[in-house]
């Protein structure tokens, strides 16, 4: 860990808000700007960034120097348990106190070499696997937590529990991501439906579609967006300005964003992720820039 410069832990508070998609990319779009970038899963038993990196079936070597994490890229290295795992489907059934050891041993004995960037994907809440990294990393050497949510109440109840968990072990909060703010896609990309009045639903998708082309083209490049989640009352970023924390931005719901996670590819290498990456590169940029970081910092950051 000597040779890490920095470590920004990825938290929520609820599960299922989309925090290892945010957490891969991030690691992508680091990795893009060509630092060299670690991604740590430390979800013992719901591990999901080998899939989202597209590393399914790969097996950690060993080496003279430790584990070797496994490589995507040449300057982006992942770690986890599913890459241990004898079957996919094999449930880990552990306590605390082996978790806490098989952290503790990715943390000592995985030969990262030099890295710019330790991304850790941590699993929701504020239980075992939370406070092992924090101490065995040592909190003052944290950077900080970025944490993911939804923008309903729901979600953000538990969200507050993790602002105050790195409050009260002095992990500083980089900022809150509100992730599916909102379902956003081009309108062509849409399924339209009929329904009777037995409530079947017909399939009319390619008649919109020809309608659409033929009496308003003007509707061809719109995207559309819709609510999913009720924000109504302010979602993260009114949260954040309770808590006195800061508010990254919104990442909407995007179909595309979900097939990248599920085909393990970064959203940024093509223009599929048009609604999605430029929320999330904004984020990324803005993090950075709250922090002072830069390629030339980083760079100089013995």
């Amino acid at each position: 860990m000597a040779a890490v410069k920095h470590k920004i832990l990825v938290l929520s508070g609820k599960g299922g808000v989309g925090k290892s998609t945010f957490s891969a990319q991030l690691a992508f779009a680091l990795a893009a700007m060509d630092f060299q970038v670690g991604l740590l899963d430390i979800d013992i038993c719901g591990p999901s960034i080998p899939k989202m990196l597209g590393l399914e079936g790969q097996e950690i070597h060993q080496s003279n120097l430790g584990w070797s994490p496994v490589y995507i890229e040449s300057n982006l290295g992942v770690m986890s348990i599913g890459f241990m795992l004898p079957e996919p489907d094999d449930a880990v059934i552990w306590r605390g106190p082996r978790k806490n050891a098989l952290i503790k041993q990715f943390l000592k004995d995985v030969y990262w070499g030099e890295l710019d960037f330790l991304v850790v994907d941590a699993p929701p809440g504020t239980s075992d696997e939370h406070i092992a990294i924090v101490q065995y990393l040592d909190a003052g050497s944290i950077d900080g937590a970025i944490i993911v949510t939804t923008p309903q109440q729901v979600s953000l109840i538990d969200v507050r529990k993790e602002v105050s968990f790195c409050k009260k072990v002095g992990v500083q909060v980089l900022g809150i991501v509100e992730n599916m703010s909102g379902l956003c896609q081009p309108v062509m990309d849409f399924k339209f439906l009929r329904m009777t009045e037995a409530g079947e639903q017909i399939d009319v998708t390619e008649w919109a579609r020809e309608h659409l082309k033929e009496r308003a083209p003007e509707f061809l490049s719109i995207i559309a967006c819709t609510e999913v989640f009720d924000s109504s009352r302010g979602g993260a970023e009114r949260m954040c300005r309770e808590m006195g924390v800061p508010f990254l931005g919104k990442v909407p719901l995007d179909p595309q964003l979900c097939k990248a996670a599920e085909e393990g590819r970064s959203c940024f290498v093509d223009q599929k992720c048009a609604v999605s990456a430029p929320a999330l590169k904004k984020i990324i940029d803005k993090m950075m820039e709250n922090q002072g970081l830069s390629r030339m910092s980083v760079d100089n950051n013995a």
